[in-house]
């Protein structure tokens, strides 16, 4: 039997959520049956492209689309459609800018061309965007983001969403259906050996260990979270801060850190593959987005065991232990600090939370399997 091939549209498959999520399934799928290929916009090699190939996947590259112009990137992507017709399911994870290759998907007569949120970008979100000084280029891409929001739904024969939240910004009244950022829950179990064993990698059996995982970008709000960890240094001395992820104002957090005299007590590590081990290492994870869709991150943080302090713009349907705690951006980094302060006085054990992953519906193996047929079906339908 020759699998299906599905076409997978990303910016590029570094380890962003939607990146990891995506990943998760392909590693679980029969991939006798379903085989993923990935659609891109960046040109330099990402962090899942080798992983990608030995799976089976090939990754097709493409210039960036400027939405001004898309008349170029159209051109390619018919070259591309042209050169592999035998796509029958095209699923694209790019927001707002899916309505570009789904478009030209549409024009090929593709019969699945699937849409999928995870972001939701509200008004609220944008105001405090503008507040918070962010770079004029990041704030006219949300206000594309918002304009093509209108187009959305005039390509996508099906819509996905990672929770309500996003789906219902992304597509209005339009119904869709939810697909779980689903981890493997066995994997990310919390395992007092490995926190051990890193704490002392680290050097950090006697300090307050904060952490967060996140792509440098203003979405993420690196700069509140270094103004939280220089408060919490003021109470705790002995305090560090873990930083997983690379992204465009990495450079500049790193300088805001010299400048708040922080940066010999942070630890700036870039793209990892050693996240499970990461988590067990973090006393709390600390997530002050701007906006969010349903972050995996935070799925993977609760299957740890881990405490968060996570911003109350995030959708409470990532909510599936007691671990996690909504904050108002609104509240002074002093308040962010002193609820990291109490978290660690309270001293509990790290829960072990597999088995409200799996009740919750965000274990992998059942998810994989509704994908799997949800792709099936498709193709016997075409």
């Amino acid at each position: 039997m020759t699998p299906i091939r599905v076409l997978q549209v990303f910016t590029i498959m570094d380890r962003g959520g939607a990146e990891s999520m995506i990943m998760n399934y392909y590693r679980k799928i029969d991939r006798s049956k379903i085989q993923f290929d990935f659609l891109v916009h960046r040109n330099k090699k990402a962090a899942y492209d080798d992983e990608i190939k030995a799976l089976g996947g090939n990754i097709y590259k493409l210039p960036s689309i400027n939405p001004f112009y898309p008349k170029s990137y159209y051109k390619k992507l018919r070259a591309l459609f042209d050169a592999h017709n035998d796509y029958s399911i095209v699923h694209s994870h790019i927001n707002t800018f899916s309505c570009f290759p789904l478009k030209i998907a549409r024009e090929f007569n593709i019969p699945c061309r699937i849409a999928h949120a995870h972001i939701a970008l509200d008004t609220f979100s944008l105001r405090t965007i503008i507040r918070n000084n962010v770079d004029v280029s990041e704030v006219l891409k949300h206000i594309i983001k918002l304009f093509l929001r209108r187009r959305i739904n005039k390509y996508p024969t099906h819509y996905f969403s990672c929770g309500q939240k996003a789906g219902n910004w992304l597509f209005g009244n339009t119904s869709f259906e939810r697909m779980n950022n689903a981890i493997d829950s066995e994997k990310f179990q919390y395992n007092s050996e490995i926190e051990k064993e890193y704490k002392e990698k680290f050097n950090l059996k006697e300090s307050i260990v904060i952490g967060h995982i996140g792509r440098f970008d203003s979405q993420k709000n690196h700069s509140f979270l270094l103004n939280i960890f220089a408060q919490l240094l003021k109470k705790n001395p002995n305090s560090k801060l873990i930083l997983i992820g690379e992204g465009p104002l990495k450079r500049k957090i790193e300088n805001e850190a010299k400048n708040l005299a922080i940066y010999e007590d942070i630890f700036f590590l870039g793209v990892r593959d050693d996240i499970v081990e990461l988590l067990q290492t973090m006393d709390v994870f600390v997530f002050p987005s701007i906006y969010e869709g349903l972050p995996v991150t935070l799925i993977e943080a609760q299957s740890s065991g881990t405490p968060i302090l996570a911003a109350d713009t995030i959708s409470e349907e990532v909510k599936i232990t007691d671990l996690i705690e909504f904050i108002s951006l609104d509240k002074s980094p002093e308040f962010w600090a002193e609820k990291i302060m109490d978290i660690k006085k309270n001293n509990m054990p790290k829960a072990d939370t597999k088995n409200l992953i799996i009740g919750n519906g965000y274990d992998i193996i059942s998810n994989v399997n509704k994908l799997q047929d949800f792709y099936l079906q498709q193709n016997t339908n075409k």
